[in-house]
């Protein structure tokens, strides 16, 4: 059940909206289901309608035109209840319930008052109802309405569970402010897909993604196409900013501008300013760890992004409340993929983007923000310029996708053990957004490492497929009973140990990095941990390359065969021994 709140100043031109038409025809026996005292006048009822809406008019207005002057400019209290989609249709006496409970509650006519604001509930569709009332009291004062919206939602959580009503996730306080009806209205008329707020928030959060300074923040909005407005201070500093889209104006002509701070509460000029402040000091580390120098920038970059997020996740896993600044660090490299990513998978990734923006923000603060690294990564996306969808390029996509889907969750995990409801439910959607978008981008690499897999000779094949059930003993079966398809890993292993590694070691490393049991595919995930390790070619048609110095302990392929010979003569220790395993990192 969701409540939604407006204020305004024409009673008479809201109440005709109401027992009007509506804009598509879709108002059908618009009539009233409760009121102030239960007798107010019903032009949905009446045989003459014109002359009873009047009187509903004058009646509401009676006190407001008692204070004269002293009333409130916007006096009209308007709030529209909604039932979620599958929902049982209520009757006209639990709506008339819904109506006496919200107006009680947020302070416009508590129960047992005389003096409470006069107001009616109107009813012209199946699923949900308008309150209405006059924000003048009976002893011609002001209601409180304090935090009216707040109130609102609060008693809308209770009904649902006394009604039997499909159960909300509650809110905190934390969420970006919804399109007005006014604003969805003028989107539908101008032709928008969206409304100028949605539009602006979204080309706001991709202009701070990795942006390095106060600066480039200001430009890369102009170079989006937005009109910018920065408020000054006497002193010369910068105080705030207004966007506007280019042709969106009002009815007298002028810009329709938005403060950054009405697009999303992380949004103000203060806030970035915080965020920038973390800097990007990291970004000649994470360019160094992404290895081949022959491969394209935005190949680098995406690899040397998989290993931060990956970071990024283990954090999140862990109890603490400092992992909070990785989820603004997340989201910002989610802006980063989603405005270079390949045209294949660009829609899903710009959908997860907008999904996990409600995911990083809480009321939790870290005291200890440290966000450098991922900031650092999202800036060289940026910088790199879009993935060309092939080859190279479109398999780090493939690798850094499927890293982001296994860090969403660990956000959902988190918000989750703290009852940020919405935020898990935001993470969870980015999850499904970016599991989309995977099988989009490794359709082909995966497809070409599935048919080398299967072209490997029978011993070498059988030797990695050993090697893999020894260390995923519980990974042989998928969730449908039917075994599960090894080829890409196994060619992944071969493809490893004919560049200098140990396939066991480089595997068991990569298992050692963290869980995996939110992976809907552990395989594939295994795959893209191992040839980032190995620094393999992400698209399996590119040559491997012999590890550099610096990297891992490996063996020969020579010294692994002799190994394999002597292992029928003497036994060792099995893979699951904690003996036996690397440190965990």
């Amino acid at each position: 059940m969701v409540p939604d709140i407006g204020r305004g100043s024409r009673t008479h031109g809201l109440l005709v909206y109401l027992y009007g038409p509506g804009r598509r025809e879709e108002h059908t026996d618009a009539h009233l289901v409760g009121s102030w005292d239960g007798f107010a006048p019903d032009p949905g009822r009446d045989t003459d309608p014109h002359v009873t809406l009047a009187r509903l008019t004058a009646a509401l207005d009676l006190r407001v035109k008692q204070v004269g002057d002293r009333a409130p400019a916007k006096h009209v209290w308007h709030c529209s209840v909604r039932t979620a989609p599958g929902d049982r249709r209520l009757a006209d006496e639990e709506w008339n319930a819904v109506a006496q409970r919200i107006v009680h509650a947020t302070g416009i006519a508590p129960d047992g008052d005389p003096d409470g604001c006069r107001w009616i509930a109107v009813r012209h569709a199946e699923d949900h109802i308008h309150i209405v009332a006059t924000l003048v009291r009976g002893d011609l004062r002001n209601p409180r309405l304090n935090y009216d919206f707040n109130k609102a939602q609060a008693v809308c959580r209770r009904i649902e569970e006394e009604m039997g009503l499909r159960r909300l996730n509650a809110g905190d306080g934390t969420a970006a402010k919804n399109p007005t009806s006014a604003e969805k209205f003028k989107a539908e008329r101008t032709g928008r897909p969206e409304t100028s707020r949605e539009t602006l928030r979204e080309a706001v959060r991709q202009a701070v993604a990795g942006a390095d300074d106060e600066k480039e923040f200001f430009t890369r909005l102009r170079e989006a196409g937005l009109r910018v407005k920065v408020r000054h201070a006497p002193s010369g500093d910068a105080l705030g900013y207004n966007v506007a889209l280019p042709g969106d104006r009002n009815r007298h002509g002028e810009p329709v501008w938005y403060p950054g701070s009405k697009l999303a509460p992380d949004l103000s000029l203060p806030k970035i300013r915080l965020r920038l402040a973390d800097g990007t000091a990291e970004r000649a580390a994470a360019a160094a760890a992404a290895g081949r120098a022959d491969w394209s920038p935005p190949a680098r970059e995406r690899r040397s992004a998989t290993g931060i997020a990956e970071r990024a996740a283990v954090l999140l896993d862990g109890d603490d409340d400092e992992a909070a600044a990785q989820l603004v660090g997340v989201g910002e490299l989610l802006d980063a993929v989603a405005q270079t990513s390949p045209v294949a998978t660009r829609a899903e990734l710009a959908a997860a983007a907008r999904a996990f923006e409600r995911a990083t923000r809480s009321h939790i603060r870290a005291e200890r923000a440290d966000t450098r690294a991922l900031r650092a990564a999202a800036r060289g996306i940026v910088q790199a310029g879009g993935a060309l969808g092939r080859g190279e390029d479109g398999g780090t996509t493939a690798m850094l996708v499927s890293t982001l889907v296994l860090v969403t969750l660990a956000a959902a995990r988190w918000h989750s053990a703290r009852g940020h409801a919405q935020q898990a439910h935001a993470a969870r959607q980015a999850a499904e957004h970016l599991r989309t978008a995977y099988h989009q981008a490794a359709a082909t690499p995966m497809r070409v490492l599935h048919d080398q897999g299967r072209a490997l000779p029978e011993a070498q094949r059988r030797a990695h497929e050993a090697t893999l059930r020894a260390a995923l003993p519980k990974q042989g079966v998928q969730a449908d009973g039917t075994p599960t398809k090894t080829d890409a890993l196994v060619a992944t292993l071969a493809q490893a140990e004919q560049a200098g590694h140990d396939p066991e070691t480089l595997l068991q490393q990569a298992i050692d990095m963290r869980e995996l049991d939110t992976a809907a595919d552990v395989n594939d995930v295994l795959v893209w941990r191992l040839r980032r390790l190995a620094q393999l070619p992400a698209h399996p048609g590119e040559a491997p390359r012999r590890p550099q110095a610096g990297t891992r302990p490996t063996k020969t392929p020579a010294n692994r065969t002799s190994e394999r010979n002597a292992s029928t003569a003497a036994p060792r220790p099995a893979v699951s021994d904690p003996r036996s395993r690397p440190p965990r990192r």
